[in-house]
This record gives structure tokens, sequence and C-alpha cells, in this order.
């Protein structure tokens, strides 16, 4: 099961159909490029997920495990290698994410099928499908949580970069239940009129704390050698990585609702590290976890997303003796984090709040530094990823310590 939910750029979709209907029976030579994409045209080699930037190439896989409500399902990222008949996997792994998602705007989904495959069908993530993993001394390791309306697949560019420079990192797929061997979609549970939003939020979130360590359970598994039973039955050799990874060295990381499920896992689970929160939504967190909370925590965030109520929420977590820190990159907004910001020409892209002002390849390029310069501070890694630790102070032109919120001082 999957779950789907309204998230600002499917807004794209709704545009498109209702434009369609409108000039329906009037017969216009317009394309679909030209109102997809705007002064970009459509899907070019140009709009692409970026390459990790480490010495490495980067393989996928997907891995689950387990046909209960106790199951595990993830993409595993890892440096690999490569040969000629490498393929780079699709962004979109499934029909049935279109279906799911023309099914919540309660559009029709032939239509809607016509555009996210314009769109988005042709989109590869830059790693080798099921390439065989690359020996590269001990992995540490990163466990990724989507946001509230995503999925696996939609961070590939971080999760990339990050398997780039050695690290195995595994994207969980958040409230997978595959009942025997079939799959069944769960789709997005609206509040209904008079419930109150936070028991629900809340109680997911402990969900995908749970779910989040439930994946790292099973990558300590395979680490020991534990034979897995891989229910999608894949190409990759899990035995593979046996001994490969350094489980002294793990943290745990998410956008939006999965900066949420990093605070929440972190209370959780010890093994984790460090947590590196991407414009947390801090609303579904019972602060009464705050003070368990013992591991350092980075907070990036955009420019447009936060506010008062959100940041001293955050600032609650502040210590005197464990470190927090946060930053806020000039120029950005919420969806600079996920891969859309990549996908989507710039008039269209500002126009649905996918794309902010800065180049959204500068400003991933900084997210994911700042975030490797923290990873190494906090889990002792002998890389050369200190060089930017200047950018967890916010020192840069397109940084900004702390954020660009004004606090009242009363409300600390």
């Amino acid at each position: 099961m999957f779950t789907f939910t309204g998230f600002v750029q499917l807004a794209l979709v709704k545009k498109i159909y209702d434009l369609s209907k409108s000039t329906a029976g009037v017969r216009h030579k317009w394309s679909w490029a030209a109102l997809a994409m705007g002064n970009t045209g459509g899907h070019t080699g140009s709009m692409r997920i970026p390459p990790g930037n480490g010495p490495h190439q980067v393989g996928c896989t997907d891995l689950m495990v387990g046909h209960t409500t106790e199951g595990t399902f993830l993409r595993l990222f890892y440096p690999c290698n490569t040969h000629e008949d490498s393929e780079r996997p699709e962004w979109i792994p499934s029909q049935e994410y279109f279906n799911g998602l023309a099914d919540f705007m309660k559009i029709n989904r032939s239509i809607s099928e016509r555009i996210f495959n314009y769109l988005f069908g042709a989109c590869k993530i830059p790693a080798f499908w099921n390439a065989s993993f690359k020996p590269c001394g001990k992995c540490p390791v990163v466990v990724f949580s989507h946001g509230l309306g995503a999925f696996r697949t939609l961070y590939s560019a971080i999760c990339c970069e990050l398997a780039s420079q050695g690290f195995i990192v595994a994207a969980v797929e958040h409230s997978v239940n595959p009942p025997h061997l079939n799959q069944q979609w769960m789709y997005h549970r609206p509040i209904k009129p008079g419930e109150s939003e936070f028991p629900l939020r809340n109680k997911q979130v402990k969900q995908r704390a749970d779910e989040c360590i439930r994946a790292l359970d099973l990558l300590i598994e395979i680490n020991s050698g534990s034979p897995v039973e891989n229910v999608l039955r894949t190409q990759f050799d899990f035995s593979t990585l046996e001994n490969c990874m350094d489980l002294c060295k793990i943290a745990i990381m998410g956008h939006s609702f999965g900066g949420a499920t990093v605070i929440e896992g972190l209370c959780k689970e010890g093994k984790f590290k460090c947590g590196v929160a991407l414009d947390a939504w801090m609303f579904p967190i019972d602060e009464e976890i705050f003070p368990r909370v013992k591991q350092p925590i980075f907070f990036i965030n955009s420019e447009k997303f936060q506010w008062v109520g959100n940041i001293l929420r955050i600032k609650k977590l502040d210590s005197a003796f464990i470190p927090r820190k946060m930053i806020t990159i000039r120029g950005t907004v919420h969806q600079s984090f996920p891969d859309f910001t990549f996908l989507t020409g710039n008039w269209l892209g500002k126009l649905l709040k996918l794309k902010g002002d800065i180049n959204p390849n500068v400003a991933m390029d900084l997210c994911n530094k700042a975030s490797l310069a923290f990873l190494q501070r906090h889990l002792s890694l002998e890389r050369d990823f200190n060089q930017w630790d200047p950018l967890i102070d916010g020192k840069d032109d397109n940084l900004i310590q702390g954020t660009n919120i004004t606090v009242p001082q009363s409300s600390i």
C-alpha cells in the first residue's frame, strides 16, 4: 500500500486539466510542451535529476520484506560497479502513482496519464539499476524519510549524492503493508469536518519513525550476513553488503513531514547518531519528546516555507550541550528539496512554487555540502567534507544563519 496526499506540485495536473475542459470544442493548436513547460520547452536533456558529485558511481535497487503491517519497503542507494548493460531506472516507478494522484484530485485518469507521462515518463534516476555493490571501506548509513505526499523516489538527487560520496542510503516508502504478494494501494484520507488533525498526524509520525527503525534493523541484518527474502525478487545480491556498513555511523534524514520523522526517530532509536531535517514541519510532533532527543540535529530550511509558530517549535530543541544548527537557503521554496524542482521549466516551476528564485542546482549543492559537513562532524567520518564546515554556520552569500523569520523575543 502507498500513501498519497495533496502536495503543491500536483496542482500542475489540475490546472492543465481545467484548461483542457475550458477549451473543449475549440480547435486550438496548443502543445502540451508549451502549456506544461512555459518558456523552456518539454522534457529535455537539460531538465534532469543531477547525478552525484562524489567519486563513486551510484547503484540502486528496491527491497521489500514482510507481508504484514510490520513489513518494510525501501529503495537502496549505494556505491556501485557499472558495466555496459547497466540500466537507469524510471523516476516514477509504477503507473499506479499516476492513478492515485488522479483519483485524489478527482480528475480523469486517462487525461492525467497523458500529462504525467509527457512531463515525467521519460525521466530516469541518475543511478544504475541493480548494479553490483562496490566495496569502498565501511560505508556510513543514512535512512531517508520522504514528505507526506511523496514516495521513495522523489528525493533521488539527495540520495544519489550521498551514495556517490560513499554512503549507503535507505529511502523508506512509508505506509507499505503488502498482504500476501498482491499490491494494495491506500489513498490519502482527508481530515473530516470537525476532526482534530494533530492526533492523526501524531500517530502517523510515530508510525513513520517505526518504519525508519525497521529499515535500519533490516540493514543491520543484511550487514550481519543474514539472508533476506526480497518479495520483489530483484537481481541485486544483498549478500555482497555483508560487513560493509559502519553501524556506528548512522544518521536519519528527511523532508517536511520527513523532517518531523527525523525528530521522532532520534527520540526512539539511539543508533541514529544525528539527524538532518529539511524544511521540517513540526506540527505532528508531541513536544513532550523534545527533552529526550539527545543527538545533534541540523535544520536546513527554505526561505519561503517557514513561519513563526514552526520556528518556535524548532527553537524548543535548542540546547546548550547538544549541537543544534539551523540555516536557511535564500531564494528557495518548500519544494526546492524534492526532484520536481529540476524537472519543470522556470515559468511553470515558479507558478506552482516548485522553484524559487535561486538556481535549483545551486540550492541543492548548498544543501548537500552542508549536510555532508554536518554528517562528517557528528559521525566522525574521515573524509574531506569538513571543507564545507562554514556552510553549517550559514557562511555563504546564498545562506542565512538561523532563520529569515522574525521571532518576537517574548515568544522564545
